[in-house]
């Protein structure tokens, strides 16, 4: 098959409800019907144009409502040390807020940003400066679709990541190689090649850490201080040349010295990282793993990582980000049946996912912070539950299953699993209260009701029957289509629970003829809820 030739048909509602799963963090139903026949370019254009809605949002703000500045931004006052810690927290809560929204036009900028932080990792437990974090997090996010060159440069001075890898540590007399080892083994070049084969060495380490020396940041944990940045201290660099290995072809990096050599070197480095044959492969292969399928067997690294790593490298593309999300995501590979389905849905993916198909509004963090606080207090305390803490990975490796053997399947385990399940079912019961008028959840009643044509003309409009609420319950919420029997016993073992399907008409006209009746409420939520709470349990839920 072609695999990345370009997927030219129009995008069924099934390819659709793919594409925005997999390149955002789950569409809404208006957006399904908004990307349903558009083509797989127009599609990915429109959601890389969209990014223009996000770029800018505005700040995090104080979300206690008992402190002076409670819904005003705080990231443009001087350092508070006795906020530090709750201002890193808010950054948190922004950001998935930002992942959430439903007030922009849908953009794959956050699902890939989260890409990037977990490929960069810093943590606010290590780095533990909130505008440090602030700063990194905003790096990620403008340079999620820029030049990957670019990127690494960037990454390797900002003051969170001089913090986290020990950076800030590295001087000509005690080199530190923390982040020179991680440079080239998580962020460009990978440790392994595709066989199994070493990519650079101890050495390369070690002559690595020597470029980076000399650079600091400033008024880290500085109380009261309004600015900080990264500094390159000539002082403090190794100004010899610097042997790699055969690696790199034996490259020797020149020494410098004077205020403009940490750059110089940085810049060369950079290039000779990105000249290694593994670089582009190793982060294709990232890609294709986040975005498309987690097994890549040899004809998947013949016939797409190493077609998409030529790209990427090629000199008309030079290592810019964008045409190769792009290339993958309009891709035939992309778009296969096989791979839908393929993934397990992170925690994120589910909850921010789950808001989002449900259309459960999120506040504004401004002017109504602390419904916005506890929403996504709630949220983060699910997911560091299922083992997913937003910007705070146990290592620098990243979340187990975007590394470990099985990948996303590290998701569920005996722990989780139940979590999971405990999460969607307070979307069905929704004893999880917002703010007074907003518990969270389906209302599954509102929903049914709505299906009804002339809902109080009981003798003139026939009642809608248990078939035509299972498809509205099960309509876009898989990643792929229920078998007949899958939806037959959902219709008459979960929601009838054995009763005829007729019972059903007969219970709903009785709900319409006197919907104020407790009992028959009850019936109806009985069954709805039922039903729902099994669809969310699902396994195939949990895929996409």
């Amino acid at each position: 098959m072609p695999y990345l030739s370009t997927y030219t048909e129009p995008l069924t509602t099934a390819q659709a409800s793919h594409l925005l799963r997999r390149a955002t963090f789950g569409p809404t139903p208006n957006e399904i019907t908004q990307f349903t026949g558009l083509t797989a370019t127009q599609a990915v254009q429109q959601l890389i144009a969209n990014q223009s809605f996000v770029t800018n949002p505005p700040p995090p703000v104080e979300l206690d409502s008992s402190q002076p500045l409670a819904g005003q931004p705080f990231l443009d006052k001087p350092f508070n040390s006795d906020r530090n810690f709750w201002f890193g927290t808010y950054i948190k809560f922004w950001w998935a807020g930002q992942m959430a929204r439903q007030d922009v036009p849908v953009s794959l900028l956050d699902k890939l940003a989260l890409f990037w932080q977990n490929h960069f990792v810093t943590t606010r437990t290590v780095v533990d400066d909130y505008r440090y974090l602030d700063r990194y997090l905003r790096l990620i996010r403008a340079q999620a679709l820029g030049n990957f060159r670019t990127f690494v440069v960037e990454i390797t001075k900002d003051p969170a990541m001089l913090r986290y890898l020990n950076g800030h540590d590295n001087e000509k007399d005690s080199p530190n190689e923390n982040y020179a080892r991680e440079l080239q083994e998580l962020f460009t070049v990978g440790n392994k090649d595709f066989a199994g084969n070493d990519t650079y060495t101890e050495e390369d380490v070690k002559a690595a850490a020597r470029v980076l020396t000399g650079w600091k940041y400033t008024n880290y944990w500085q109380q009261g201080s309004t600015s900080f940045t990264s500094i390159f201290r000539s002082d403090k660099h190794d100004s010899d040349n610097k042997q790699f290995s055969s690696y790199y072809g034996n490259a020797v990096l020149t020494g410098r010295s004077g205020s403009t050599a940490g750059d110089d070197e940085l810049n060369d480095l950079v290039d000779m990282l990105l000249a290694h044959p593994e670089t582009p492969k190793f982060i294709c292969r990232k890609l294709y793993r986040w975005y498309v399928n987690a097994a890549v067997t040899q004809e998947i690294e013949d016939q797409v990582i190493i077609p998409l790593a030529n790209f990427f490298k090629s000199p008309g593309n030079n290592f810019a980000i964008m045409p190769v999300v792009e290339k993958l995501l309009t891709s035939q590979i992309f778009f296969q049946e096989s791979n839908r389905g393929s993934l397990i849905k992170s925690p994120a993916e589910l909850m921010l996912g789950s808001l989002r198909f449900f259309e459960q509004p999120i506040p504004d963090p401004t002017t109504d912070y602390q419904a916005f606080r506890k929403l996504m207090d709630f949220l983060h305390w699910n997911s560091t539950d299922m083992q997913m803490e937003c910007l705070d990975q146990p290592t620098v490796f990243g979340y187990d299953a975007y590394f470990q053997t099985g990948y996303t399947k590290n998701w569920m385990n005996t722990t989780t699993i139940a979590l999971r399940s405990q999460f969607t079912d307070a979307l069905i019961w929704r004893w999880f209260e917002v703010k007074p008028g907003y518990k969270l959840g389906v209302d599954v009643l509102a929903r049914v009701t709505a299906l009804q044509p002339n809902f109080a003309d009981v003798p003139g409009t026939p009642a809608i029957t248990c078939e035509t609420v299972v498809a509205n319950f099960v309509k876009d919420l898989f990643a792929t289509e229920l078998f007949p029997s899958q939806i037959e016993f959902l219709t008459d073992t979960i929601m009838m629970m054995g009763y005829s399907r007729v019972t059903w008409q007969f219970e709903w006209n009785a709900y319409r003829s006197n919907p104020s009746s407790t009992d028959r409420q009850n019936t109806i939520l009985w069954r709805t809820r039922s039903l729902m709470r099994y669809l969310l349990r699902m396994a195939e839920y949990h895929v996409f």
